[in-house]
């Protein structure tokens, strides 16, 4: 066989890989930290919205949540469009796509112009979150490329922390609209370094883009979480809920048929079959609700409920990602993992996650101290069972289609963020609808506190939002505790089984073996009696 040349080797296993390799790594790191900013930077901004843009608590949570949700849309088929069409190409178009939605968001008038930038902008974060993994692989060699996927994880949970951080001081001194504009010169200066210094590199041989999938797929996450954030509004029973709800079931259920029929699915259902697979997405997806749903309602308690100004409701929101950077960084995860096993640490990880959200819920209704404890259990439990989650996803799918398990870990993640705001904000708003009916039409905190007639009933409105909040994360500590119960059973089941099928193989072999020596021996039994039969008589010697 001919040896493959240098040119024909991808472009991470020649040599040492790339020679501008750590610059090119930078130039990623600042346009992958640009995007996961915006997943959390718009929680510190909640009170200027809804007083400058008018904005309802439902209008908040679409803020977010389109971001989110176009996003998780988006991500299996934009990596798969990647592949295919180029990964430079792809990653300028995010850049590009990012920057202009983050002047539409920054110059917006209302809070529908801003939910349509958001959305824009998640077209945009889709193309650069899957592009800037794939060309991270491609540029390092074996020996380096570890290091550089790690050095990549941290910046993503950095993004995760400065977000509130950001947006807080950003607040502070310039009006709300600062903290999209921020991300322009940013996008541009990545943009001129990715034309100028990553390589190109596309398989035009791969699979098709599969485009009403993902259509299919984002038509059902959204009327979905349509039905969670406005069931408390209009009523469960409204005929504009149930619609939406028997809309979104249909279409992920045309999207379930679609996918099992087409040669190049965006999700592969089978991988459904294997429990070890569904045991990761459950946790995937309840983590990231869990951590995603309580920094929600954590920058509201700190700034509506215990006066903090946006900056100092950043830096309390800190400890929850630092804690996740320094344990990373130590290896705790990997280190446990290792010795327990992956469902005893991911039950572990999201009981810490379950037990931080209740401890904020308890200890922190009217100081920090408390709620400082539960941040760090939460950012603890997703040290631990974040890690052993993607390991478990990624060794239940094919080695070949490694990168749509990237692809669908970083999708089950987006997904988790937007229903974790959606579910938790929804338990919030029927909580303070239901101990103040006065208030109940009320658009949001702001304006319910506006129409108080008395101090006396302010002080009500406050009490009953603080109650709705500790309701909020109490109902997501049970969900994560839940849902780390089940994806445990589910991953000790899935081993048990691997443990019984391997050994009913080794028996069978065992067995072969054992027949297969049982001939032989007969066969050699056999052999012998006939060679002595057989053998000439000797001659008998004559006298």
């Amino acid at each position: 066989m001919k040896a493959p040349t240098a040119a024909s080797r991808p472009l991470g296993l020649q040599g040492r890989g790339h020679p501008q390799r750590w610059l090119i790594l930078g130039v990623i790191c600042l346009a992958q930290l640009t995007v996961l900013l915006d997943n959390t930077v718009l929680n510190v901004a909640i009170p200027s919205l809804t007083t400058e843009l008018h904005a309802s608590s439902t209008d908040i949570q679409w803020m977010i949540n389109a971001y989110a949700l176009v996003q998780s849309g988006l991500l299996l088929t934009a990596g798969s469009s990647a592949d295919r069409y180029g990964r430079k190409k792809l990653l300028a178009a995010g850049l590009a796509l990012f920057g202009i939605g983050s002047l539409a968001a920054g110059l917006a008038q209302t809070a529908g112009q801003l939910m349509a930038a958001r959305a824009g902008m998640g077209i945009g974060g889709a193309l650069l979150m899957t592009t800037t993994l794939a060309v991270v692989v491609q540029i390092f060699d074996d020996s380096e490329r570890v290091k550089a996927i790690g050095i990549w994880s941290t910046v993503a949970m950095l993004g995760f922390a400065g977000g509130p951080l950001l947006g807080g001081f950003m607040l502070d001194h310039f009006w709300w609209g600062a903290i999209f504009l921020l991300n322009i010169p940013v996008a541009l200066l990545a943009l001129v370094a990715v034309l100028a210094l990553v390589p190109e590199s596309k398989n035009p041989a791969g699979d098709r883009p599969d485009l009403p999938g993902a259509l299919l797929s984002t038509l059902g996450m959204t009327a979905l979480v349509y039905v969670i954030i406005t069931g408390p509004a209009h009523g469960w029973t409204s005929g504009q809920v149930l619609g939406a709800g028997v809309a979104g079931v249909a279409a992920l259920a045309v999207f379930v048929w679609w996918e099992l029929r087409i040669p190049y699915p965006m999700l592969d259902m089978h991988f459904f079959r294997n429990q070890r697979f569904v045991g990761a997405v459950a946790g995937s997806v309840l983590v990231a609700f869990g951590m995603t749903g309580s920094l929600y309602l954590l920058t509201q308690h700190l700034q509506f409920v215990l006066g903090y100004g946006p900056l100092e409701a950043g830096l309390r929101t800190a400890p929850m990602a630092v804690t996740v950077v320094v344990l990373n960084l130590a290896g705790a995860g990997a280190r446990v993992l290792a010795k327990w096993g992956t469902p005893r640490t991911i039950g572990l990880g999201m009981a810490c996650v379950a037990a931080g959200l209740a401890a904020v819920a308890i200890l922190g209704g009217d100081s920090y101290q408390g709620m400082l404890v539960g941040l760090v259990l939460i950012g603890a439990g997703a040290a631990l069972a974040g890690p052993a989650m993607a390991n478990a996803l990624m060794s239940a799918i094919p080695p070949e289609k490694a990168g749509v398990g990237a692809g669908v870990n970083g999708t089950l993640a987006e997904f988790g963020n937007g229903l974790g705001v959606a579910v938790l904000g929804a338990v919030l708003n029927s909580r303070f609808s239901a101990l103040v009916p006065a208030a109940a039409g009320a658009v949001s905190l702001p304006a319910a506190l506006a129409a108080a007639g008395s101090t006396e009933e302010r002080g009500h409105i406050r009490d009953a939002f603080a109650s709705g909040l500790e309701t909020s994360q109490l109902v997501g500590a049970a969900a994560v505790l839940a849902g780390g119960l089940l994806a445990a059973l589910l991953l000790k089941r899935a081993e048990v089984r691997e443990g019984a099928g391997q050994g009913a193989e080794d028996a069978r072999e065992g067995a072969g073996q054992g027949a297969e020596d049982a001939r032989e021996g007969a066969g050699q039994g056999a052999k012998e009696p006939s060679d002595q039969r057989s053998a000439p008589s000797a001659p008998v010697p004559s006298e």
